[in-house]
C-alpha cells in the first residue's frame, strides 16, 4: 500500500533552495511529493514546529567492531535517531580497523537495518599504524566515501603526500585527526594556564597546526579534498581560512564541546571534559564561533566517543580521550549558539545538513519534489535539562549531565523510517 503522509504547518527551513517558510510537505513513499498528488495521505499536524532536512554527523565513533562494551552498531544508531540525525559517518579505528574491503561489506550489510544511514569511513593506513597506504582503490570500490585514521594521523609527511595523492584521483576525500604526537605525547590537556594550576601535561596549539600547515600545504600541491575535523585551535582556523581564500581544497568543522567549553571544564567534570584535541581556552572557542559565522567552518560534527564509567573513573592522567554527545548536540547548538543569536536557524541547520552532506558528496538535502524525504523536526520551545540515563547510548561520559535546554530535536524521517511522528 502506498504511504502517503502531509506534514501540515510547520516552519520549513531548507538553506539549499533558501526556503525559510511556513508550509505543508507532501511525502509518497518516503519521496517528497506535491500535496494533490497524494491520495487519502496521513495528515500529520506539525504547527509550531521547524521542519529541515535531515541532519548529518560526519564524525561519529560506532565502536564496532571489537570494543561492543562500548557502543555498538545497534545503540550507537538508535542514539543518533534520537539525536535528530538521520545519516552518520562512522570512524574506522574500530577492532580490527575499517582497512579492508571485506571489513567494510560487513559492516555495511549489519547497517541496511539501522534506523540511520551509515557511512563507514576506511583507514589511511593498513591497521591504521601510520606506516603503510591501505589499498585505497579497493576500498574505494568497496563504496565507501571518505579515508580516515581518525584519533591519529600519519606522523611522516611523505607517506600523507603519497595518500593524498591517490585520494585525488579517486576524488575521495582524506578525512585529518591533525596531531603532531611528538608535540602532544603525554598531555591529557590544553597546555595553558589551567594545566599549569591542576599540575597536568598540556598538549600545545602547535601539535594541532603543524599537521594543519603541513596537510593544508599537500592538498595544495595534490588536489587532493582535504577534511580538518574538530579544530579547536585559532591558528588552525586562521590558516583554513587563508588556504580556502586560496582556492585549496579544503573544509572544517566544529565540535560542540570546542564550541561552548574550555579548558576549565577541566575543573569541573575531571576526565568528561578529556577529549582530542583539547578544549582550550577563550580565544580559541570564539574564534571557532566566527568562523562557523563567516563560512570558514562548514559544518558542527558531534565526535561521539563513548567510553565506560569505568575507564573514565581512572583519572585524567588515565582515562581515554573522548566524550559523547550525538543525543545533545542540536538541542545544546540551539542552546547556546542560536538561542543567544550568534547564528541564524537557518545557518545552524546548514552546519547539520548542507555542509556535511557536500564533504560526502551526497544529495545536498533541498526538500525539492523526486528526492528522498529525510528529515528531522525541531522542537525550538521545549524546556528540559540534559540527563544522561536517559541516553540510549552506551556512553555516558560527557560533561552536559543538568545543562538546561530549550529547543531540541523532536523526531526525524528518514525514508519511510519515522521515529515518532
Amino acid at each position: 500500500m502506498p504511504m502517503d503522509f502531509l506534514y501540515k504547518g510547520a516552519r520549513v527551513i531548507d538553506p539549499v533552495n533558501a526556503v525559510d517558510e511556513i508550509r505543508d510537505i507532501a511525502v509518497h513513499n518516503g519521496i517528497f511529493a506535491r500535496p494533490d498528488e497524494l491520495v487519502e495521505p496521513t495528515i500529520v499536524n506539525v504547527s509550531g514546529k521547524v521542519l529541515c532536512p535531515g541532519f548529518t554527523d560526519v564524525h561519529v565513533h560506532l565502536r564496532d567492531p571489537g570494543q561492543l562494551h562500548k557502543e555498538t552498531l545497534e545503540t550507537g544508531t538508535d542514539a543518533a535517531a534520537a539525536g535528530g540525525f538521520t545519516s552518520i559517518l562512522a570512524m574506522p579505528n574500530t577492532i580490527p580497523p575499517m582497512d579492508t574491503p571485506e571489513r567494510i561489506a560487513e559492516l555495511m550489510q549489519r547497517a541496511v537495518s539501522a534506523p540511520v544511514r551509515v557511512y563507514q569511513s576506511a583507514c589511511l593506513t593498513k591497521g591504521r599504524d601510520g606506516l603503510e597506504m591501505s589499498d585505497l582503490e579497493a576500498l574505494a570500490k568497496a563504496g565507501v566515501p571518505a579515508f580516515s585514521d581518525d584519533g591519529s594521523t600519519p606522523q611522516q609527511a611523505g607517506l600523507m603526500r603519497q595518500i593524498m595523492e591517490k585520494a585525488a584521483t579517486l576524488n575521495i576525500p582524506v578525512i585529518d585527526h591533525c596531531e603532531d604526537k611528538s608535540l602532544s605525547a603525554g598531555g591529557v590537556m590544553h597546555a595553558g594556564e589551567c594545566a599549569k594550576r591542576l599540575g597536568f601535561k598540556g598538549q600545545p596549539r602547535s601539535a594541532e597546526e603543524l599537521i594543519v600547515a603541513r596537510d593544508i600545504m599537500l592538498a595544495a600541491e595534490t588536489g587532493c579534498r582535504l577534511h580538518l575535523q574538530h579544530l579547536s585551535s585559532k591558528g588552525s582556523v586562521a590558516m583554513l581560512r587563508s588556504a580556502k581564500a586560496m582556492g585549496i581544497p579544503v573544509s572544517g568543522e566544529a565540535t560542540p564541546h570546542h564550541l561552548l567549553l574550555t579548558d576549565k571544564a577541566v575543573e569541573n567534570f575531571g576526565p568528561n571534559a578529556k577529549m582530542a584535541p583539547p578544549l582550550r581556552e577563550e580565544e580559541d572557542r570564539q574564534a571557532l564561533i566566527e568562523a562557523i559565522c563567516d563560512g570558514t567552518i562548514s559544518m558542527i560534527a558531534t565526535d561521539h566517543a563513548p567510553h565506560t564509567q569505568q575507564e573514565k573513573a581512572k583519572g585524567m592522567e588515565n582515562a581515554p580521550f573522548g566524550i559523547v554527545g550525538i543525543e545533545v548536540a542540536i538541542p545544546l547548538c540551539l542552546t547556546e549558539l542560536y538561542g543567544k543569536d550568534l547564528i541564524t536557524l537557518q545557518k545552524l541547520v546548514s552546519l547539520f545538513t548542507a555542509g556535511p552532506r557536500e564533504l560526502l558528496k551526497l544529495p545536498l538535502g533541498a526538500m525539492n519534489y523526486g528526492e528522498r524525504a529525510d528529515m528531522t523536526l525541531l522542537d525550538l520551545e521545549q524546556d528540559f535539562a540534559v540527563n544522561t540515563l536517559d541516553f540510549l547510548s552506551k556512553g555516558r561520559n560527557c560533561p552536559y549531565h543538568g545543562w538546561s535546554c530549550k529547543g531540541k530535536a523532536y523526531s526525524i524521517l528518514n525514508g519511510i523510517y519515522n521515529s515518532s511522528f
